[in-house]
């Protein structure tokens, strides 16, 4: 081979190896499921994968996962920061039994979208305890969930249990219906975590909603009905604001033994009205109970649940 031969096939090769390439693994900003997916696919729109745990290991952390139709789509567990979309208008559905739906074990600093997901965890009438799923999505650990348009139906433990071990994380929880759970429609547990709950239904539970010691939720426009055992339970060194709230048809509307107020509130066919030391302002209504039992106190403006 000539030199000049020579020269021009050595800069041809350099210039080859110089060129970018992607890594092998590299992953999507954005991924899709399908009910006709399969998940050996890049999960493209064009070749969807068929679950979120299939489609999750090729979405870039930040990233999103969007639901292109109708199907079930399994059970998943979540590290990193991530969104989930099951669309609008249409059943994206997560259906377990004997596990959660989806546990969020996320990092310190991630932040975790579900919206528009369908849960269902089989418990039917309560005979199939055994193998109903345990709670709808589980958040154990990460910053923040956000839950927002979201059906969650027939778990045998709660339907959303807040208990991430990082402390000061957050849960946003709106636009939710919660039905037949056998514990707690929302649990807000964990390490000093805050739960803001807007606009959600929870239906037959033991209770509506649970603050645990040292965690802190606001409530506002949502309705508890039909718990065994109160609407709203206040755990010893638990903390909680409720205002345009719904508590009927439960053994106890409101069961306190940390710190509650609460405005604008219907308290209604209870057996029992109040249990326990909350603050009112003085703007409750509580219509057909057994009983009010403790009358809400209104303290002095100076107090933190004053009016002013």
């Amino acid at each position: 081979m000539r030199l000049g031969n020579l020269w021009l096939a050595f800069l041809g090769l350099a210039l080859i190896l110089c060129l970018p390439t992607a890594p092998a693994n590299a992953q999507a900003t954005r991924t899709w499921v399908s009910g006709v997916g399969d998940d050996v696919n890049p999960c493209s729109r064009t070749a969807p994968c068929k679950t979120w745990a299939g489609a999750i290991s090729k979405t870039a952390n930040g990233g999103e996962i969007d639901a292109l139709d109708p199907g079930g789509f399994g059970a998943l567990t979540i590290t990193k920061s991530i969104t989930l979309d099951g669309g609008g208008g249409q059943v994206a559905s997560t259906l377990v039994a004997g596990t959660n739906g989806i546990v969020v074990a996320a990092q310190p600093t991630d932040i975790v979208i579900i919206q528009n997901v369908r849960f269902q965890g089989l418990l039917g009438n309560g005979a199939n305890a055994a193998n109903a799923g345990l709670s709808a999505i589980n958040f154990i650990s990460g910053a923040g969930l956000i839950v927002e348009k979201c059906e969650i139906i027939g778990f045998n433990v709660n339907g959303i249990s807040v208990i991430s071990s990082t402390s000061g994380a957050f849960a946003s929880i709106n636009n939710t219906n919660i039905t037949n759970v056998a514990n707690d429609g929302i649990f807000v547990g964990g390490t000093a975590n805050k739960a803001t709950i807007h606009n959600v239904r929870v239906a037959k539970s033991k209770n509506g909603l649970e603050v645990g010691n040292g965690n802190t939720a606001t409530v506002d426009h949502s309705v508890f009905s039909n718990g065994s055992n109160s609407g709203i339970a206040i755990d010893a060194g638990g903390s909680a604001m409720a205002d345009f709230v719904v508590a009927s048809f439960n053994a106890n509307g409101v069961i306190v033994s940390g710190s509650l107020g609460i405005g604008n509130s219907d308290i209604n066919f209870n057996t029992t009205a109040f249990q326990g030391t909350a603050a009112s302002f003085g703007n409750n209504r509580a219509v057909g109970n057994g009983s009010i039992g403790t009358t809400p106190t209104l303290p002095p403006a100076t107090t933190d649940h004053g009016q002013l």
